[in-house]
């Protein structure tokens, strides 16, 4: 059997506008950073029935949405003052499939049922779509995605004193779909009609949504990953308090996330304040000319047609 590096020679390729290779496989751009870990994940990460997995293309919100559902599956665990999200990244508190648990299922804190993934549905391992294990994506609008994703290696290059792209040729290629783990739009969709068939294992979310009314999709997303609110939580404010502690302003304040760093010991060295810019909707408005949103959303229409999603 040939080995991932083989395999992974084959593949189509070409340079990403943050400077890495990116390799087309199974139909969206995976870095080099990303490839083999995914494709070992593929091979021997085995779910298990408890299992919560975080999904989500690059830059959509993934930061806050594993907050939130790290705060909620270990509220009776930790009490207001002890989460371990007040001293450490959430990307540190919730496993990455093709990084973390790529060459073992095992590699992770039995009491903790949560693992996250970038990966497109069509490349999830089978044992995560097979098993009775739940699903959690979200996505964004793909213009404020894009400006997400482009600030974010933006400064990640500057960080290595490398050069960034200018916005417009990472808006070329993101509208080409060569984005990591793009195209985004078939990203999106692959769960979006994943959802549609099996609307018992995985919910759907969109940012802008959860950003207008927090507090509902906090419970929405308790209710449907088996970790309900009792009614004395509700009465008590469990759960404005989650929101409260998971939100942008507390999380981009604490200490840890303004000094500390991710994946240290690792050639992709991030410092922790890089996952922190805006988190608001609408900021593509400051970066994008009217002729470049005309075109994303040109683009959004034309690719979800049919599909009864809109974005």
């Amino acid at each position: 059997m040939a080995s991932f590096k083989e395999i992974i020679s084959t593949l189509p390729r070409r340079k990403s506008w943050y400077g890495d290779d990116t390799f087309l496989y199974q139909g969206f751009w995976c870095d080099t950073f990303f490839i083999e870990g995914l494709m070992r994940a593929q091979q021997n990460f085995r779910s298990q029935p408890s299992d919560i997995v975080i999904c989500s293309a690059m830059k959509t919100g993934t930061t806050w949405l594993k907050s939130l559902t790290f705060a909620i599956v270990t509220r009776s665990t930790f009490d207001d003052s002890t989460n371990p999200l007040f001293n450490n990244l959430s990307h540190d508190c919730v496993p990455l499939l093709e990084v973390d648990l790529a060459q073992s299922s095992t590699n992770r804190d039995p009491k903790n049922p949560l693992l996250a993934t970038h990966a497109p549905y069509c490349s999830l391992p089978r044992s995560i779509i097979d098993s009775s294990c739940k699903i959690v994506y979200i996505c964004r609008d793909p213009k404020d995605s894009l400006v997400s994703l482009y600030h974010f290696f933006a400064r990640y290059l500057a960080s290595k004193d490398m050069k960034p792209p200018a916005l417009e040729e990472a808006f070329e290629l993101f509208c080409q779909g060569v984005s990591s783990y793009g195209p985004y739009w078939d990203h999106v969709l692959g769960f979006w009609k994943a959802s549609l068939d099996r609307p018992d294992k995985i919910l759907f979310l969109k940012y802008e949504e959860m950003i207008e009314d927090t507090v509902l999709y906090v419970k929405k997303i308790a209710d449907f990953i088996g970790y309900p609110f009792s009614f004395e939580e509700l009465e008590k404010g469990s759960v404005e308090k989650i929101v409260n502690m998971c939100s942008f302003e507390n999380l981009s304040n604490l200490e840890v996330n303004k000094s500390g760093k991710h994946r240290e010991g690792t050639p992709v060295v991030i410092e922790n304040k890089m996952y922190f810019r805006k988190g608001k909707v609408g900021d593509w408005e400051n970066y994008l000319t009217p002729e470049m949103a005309v075109r994303l959303d040109s683009i959004t229409l034309q690719k979800l047609n049919g599909s009864g999603l809109t974005l």
